[in-house]
């Protein structure tokens, strides 16, 4: 049965399969909400004039963003799912819901949790290959141990911006003639189009199983990680990236709740080797824990790229797990993101620097004019898709960032 509010709210995409969480300003407060079609949910309205939930998880849920839900868990995050579906189907809430229901265009979204600590994953080998190809041309495109481990690095978690906020072309020293470098705004600006995921709940000694990797993933979000590739080219051997990465890094809207994807539930790519028991791939009532989403790459008003998430490598539970197998411990909060997506055609590539290979064959735009790399005011938007229970969509929503030009 679905009911009058789920009727009149809901749009393709974000129905009550979906639910992402999202935080929003309305009136110069800031609160929590769910995304239902083109309107946005406020959870404290909607538990005020209902009630049925357990004290702790009504705090957590009547928050300004997701930070108390996150530290509380999956024994708070997951009745809080429960009781929004079961109150979006009843016919006798729908009075509550759509007084508690505020259309998109009157809100200002913010970031949707508190980063804490964060780490950039590799794990697309169409990608790392492109790159491989590029950067070390007499060389095996992928290093010996990319298939061994997800390959990552620690990023910057002060610079990860909501979706919305403008990018300010950074500056730094880039490669020049004879060895020597010059000092200035990037000239290779790009973006990675990548899927992040948010965790939740604690392992203060380290070490989470990759049995229980799931029970620590609140969610998934789109997530641009922003790159200059000219001043990393200069600085990341022999430690890796720095300034070429942590000027900023955006990320979408909307957090979609990992239970809400278990209908997109695929296979991850054939292993070429067997992976160390702590990364074996685990599987659950739901299957394997590759995902089925597909993004868009969008310059402006036009889609250049459709990257596939489901070829990715290495899943997100993996990824979890290599990042706490050393002992590191786990905070609410902690992000780990995917890396760019790229597939093996070339409109499936997830960054500037694949789609024009390096800039040698500039990308050819609907306008007629041809790109390399970013500009300034040049808008970049990634949207996703996955597939849903019972022939359903879901829907990611928007990430969006816009060029800025650089400081003097």
């Amino acid at each position: 049965m679905t009911s009058t509010a789920v009727k009149e709210l809901a749009t393709d995409g974000f129905g009550i399969e979906n639910l992402p969480y999202g935080s929003f300003e309305l009136e110069g407060e800031t609160h929590l909400g769910v995304r239902l079609g083109d309107h946005v949910i406020d959870l404290k309205s909607l538990i005020s004039k209902i009630g049925g939930l357990d004290e702790e998880v009504a705090r957590a849920a009547s928050a300004s963003n997701l930070d108390l839900l996150l530290a509380g868990g999956k024994a708070i995050w997951s009745p809080l799912r429960a009781w929004l579906q079961t109150t979006l189907k009843d016919e006798e809430a729908s009075e509550e819901v759509l007084a508690s229901a505020v259309p998109l265009n009157e809100v200002t979204m913010k970031l949707p949790f508190t980063p804490a600590d964060y780490v950039d994953y590799y794990a697309s080998e169409h990608h790392a290959t492109n790159l491989g190809k590029m950067f070390r041309p007499n060389e095996d495109a992928l290093k010996p141990n990319w298939k061994h481990l997800p390959v990552g690095y620690h990023g910057r978690s002060g610079t990860i911006f909501a979706s919305g906020t403008d990018v300010i072309r950074p500056k730094g020293l880039r490669p020049g003639q004879d060895s020597i470098p010059s000092f200035g705004p990037s000239n290779r600006l790009d973006i990675e189009a990548e899927m992040g995921f948010v965790l939740g709940g604690s392992a203060p000694r380290g070490e989470v199983n990759i049995a229980d990797a799931a029970d620590h993933i609140f969610g998934a979000f789109l997530f641009n990680d922003w790159s200059a590739r000219d001043i990393q080219n200069y600085e990341y051997v022999p430690l890796g990236p720095n300034l070429g990465k942590s000027f900023a890094s955006t990320v979408g809207e909307w957090v979609v709740p990992f239970e809400a994807l278990n209908a997109a539930r695929i296979a991850p790519p054939k292993r070429t080797f067997e992976l160390a028991p702590y990364l074996q791939d685990p599987t659950d009532e739901h299957g394997e824990f590759g995902l089925d989403v597909t993004l868009t790459v969008r310059l402006n008003d036009q889609a250049v790229s459709h990257p596939p998430f489901g070829l990715m490598y290495f899943t997100a539970p993996q990824m979890l797990a290599h990042m706490t197998v050393n002992g590191g411990s786990l905070r609410p909060g902690d992000m780990f993101a995917s890396g760019t997506i790229s597939g093996p055609d070339a409109n499936q590539r997830g960054s500037f620097i694949e789609l024009s290979w390096g800039g040698k064959e500039p990308l050819q735009l609907e306008d007629g004019s041809e790109i390399t790399f970013l500009r300034d005011g040049d808008t970049v938007t990634l949207q996703a898709v996955a597939p849903g229970p019972d022939g359903s969509t879901i829907s990611f929503g928007d990430c969006v960032g816009t060029i800025k030009p650089a400081t003097d």
